[in-house]
């Protein structure tokens, strides 16, 4: 029988630059961790690169004045409504200031008491205390502070994103409400720049008559003065690159993998499979954050990894139809239950608890998980057992 299941290592790698051919560098990286850690490279296991060295590579920058230039020549450069940024240093302060350079008023629309990704301007708790129901109240600046005060410091980063968002241009004024329509009391232009519910924004803010509506997924979507661009997701899931420049999400990701994949076949015989991850989707129990700022968590990857898993749930059946067998006769019934499942378990009691969520989603939560964000310098993730399960030999 085997003794271990899923096991992710990160790789320590060079440090990818624009130009370099990602493809040869991670095989070859693979292959010299294989022979130096002793892992075997077998049929199946599943390679993750970080969407941000994939970007690098391929040079797909853009400055600020590329942005703005965009948003001038798409929204006229007047007076110009966005609704529902992310608090974020890292993901929208440089967008902020490409926005604000674009136009001569600016009105920023915030959530509250937090973005769509968790990130708090206040808690719940405050809410209830003055008697605040944020689905119906909105606020202008001086309201919203009459009512909270000044105490809107993010618990983690120590910013009072309010402050931090006023500061990219004396022609910003900023406003609180969940309803999107209530930016409309402002500006007739709109860019929505949530993420993950965009598209009802969009609508909603349309139905009302709002004149131009536009999302971040439609700013630079083509090259713009020689910028970097995505013509998928636009703006969304950049990041910050300098204090004047973002890395876009990458694009054409799709021939990375399909390159390392078939690189990797060449050199060792064996067909393994490849993602692009980004963003893990998974929620922090501290701080609410739901770590999910791209636009999906994996633009890119193998056809093996498209699906859900079909997975029936141990406890259940330990705690259930063998129960009151031995352990030797127990494990042995365990595994023929699993050879012998259904092939589609949606709706059965012995697959209750095993949300099936997708693969990419999964691997690619595992990936991020495994490389962090920080410092531990390994931008590859080798993934080995993740198709094997209990029956497996």
């Amino acid at each position: 029988m085997k003794y271990t299941g899923v096991t992710a290592r990160g790789i320590v790698s060079p440090m990818f630059k624009q130009g370099d051919d990602l493809v040869s560098i991670a095989c070859d990286t693979i292959l010299e961790a294989s022979r130096r850690e002793g892992f075997p490279i077998e049929d199946e296991d599943i390679i993750g690169i970080t969407e941000s060295v994939v970007a690098r590579t391929f040079g797909n920058y853009a400055t600020c004045d590329q942005i703005a230039a965009d948003l001038r020549a798409k929204f006229g450069g007047g007076t110009l409504g966005i609704v529902f940024p992310i608090l974020s240093r890292n993901r929208f302060s440089i967008l902020l200031r490409a926005i604000a350079m674009s136009c001569e008023k600016l009105y920023i629309q915030l959530s509250y008491p937090s973005d769509e990704v968790g990130n708090a301007l206040l808690s719940w708790d405050r809410l209830d205390e003055v008697g605040v129901n944020p689905y119906v109240d909105s606020f202008d600046e001086a309201g919203f502070r009459r009512v909270f005060g000044t105490d809107t410091v993010h618990p983690f980063t120590g910013v009072d994103y309010i402050e931090f968002y006023k500061s990219f241009g004396d022609n910003i004024e900023l406003v609180f409400s969940n309803d999107p329509a209530y930016i409309l009391n402002y500006s007739q232009n709109v860019l929505c720049c949530d993420i993950h519910t965009r598209r009802r924004t969009q609508r909603i803010l349309q139905r009302r008559g709002a004149n131009k509506v536009l999302a971040l997924d439609e700013i630079l979507t083509e090259s713009v003065n020689g910028s970097g661009y995505n013509p998928e997701f636009g703006l969304l899931g950049s990041n910050m690159a300098t204090e004047h420049s973002v890395k876009l999400f990458p694009r054409d990701a799709q021939p990375v993998v399909d390159g390392l994949a078939q690189r990797i076949f060449e050199k060792t015989g064996k067909k393994v499979e490849v993602l692009i991850y980004g963003d893990g989707c998974f929620k922090d129990p501290v701080g609410g954050i739901w770590e999910f700022a791209d636009p999906v968590v994996s633009p890119a990857f193998t056809p093996r990894l498209s699906g859900t898993p079909n997975e029936l749930k141990m406890k259940y059946l330990a705690d259930n139809q063998l129960q009151n067998l031995t352990s030797a006769e127990m494990a042995d019934a365990m595994r023929r239950e699993i050879k012998q499942k259904e092939q589609d378990l949606v709706g059965k009691m012995t697959a209750q608890g095993t949300t099936p969520r997708r693969y990419i989603d999964l691997i690619g939560s595992l990936c991020d998980l495994v490389s962090g964000s920080g410092d531990r310098g390994t931008p590859i993730i080798y993934i080995k057992g993740y198709f094997t399960n209990y029956a497996s030999e």
